[in-house]
């Protein structure tokens, strides 16, 4: 059985990101589907999800916005972090799981240099990296389900 490696003790850099059509790893830890839809022609036991996470995704407006060309990437950046700071809970949910282990935010765009889980990475490390030490940043650390 190959050997898991050793978790790392920031909890952001537990944050990692995986293409979902890239093949299923214990190392993953909790991995979750942070896209609005589902990924096409992947069938939901290949996937091996602890959670679905559609409310964390690009909004549709926005996500429509950068499949028409409208939106250059910086703009889409600045954008989905407008929308990711009203979005407390499930970010204290993903933070929770990264405090914990491993987290995999799982997705299914092509580009794999820019694509809205590495702003929500990025996001969400900047996001840890305040609340650390903060009472309520840990208060609730909820158990992921089996996988979907």
């Amino acid at each position: 059985m190959p050997e898991i490696p050793k978790i790392p003790d920031a909890p952001e850099a537990r944050i990692r990101l995986k293409r979902a059509y890239r093949a299923v790893r214990v190392s993953d830890g909790t991995r979750v589907l942070v896209d609005r839809l589902w990924p096409r022609g992947i069938a939901k036991e290949r996937l091996r999800l602890h959670l679905w996470m559609k409310e964390i995704a690009p909004s549709t407006d926005l996500r429509r916005q950068v499949h028409a060309g409208d939106l250059t990437w910086p703009e889409f950046q600045q954008r989905y972090r407008q929308e990711l700071s009203g979005k407390d809970a499930l970010l204290r949910q993903l933070a929770g799981f990264a405090q914990d282990g491993i987290v995999t935010l799982v997705y299914g765009a092509k580009d794999e240099a820019q694509n809205h889980a590495i702003v929500l990475r990025d996001y969400l490390q900047d996001y840890m990296a305040q609340t650390r030490g903060k009472p309520d940043a840990s208060a609730s650390k909820p158990q992921p389900e089996a996988p979907i």
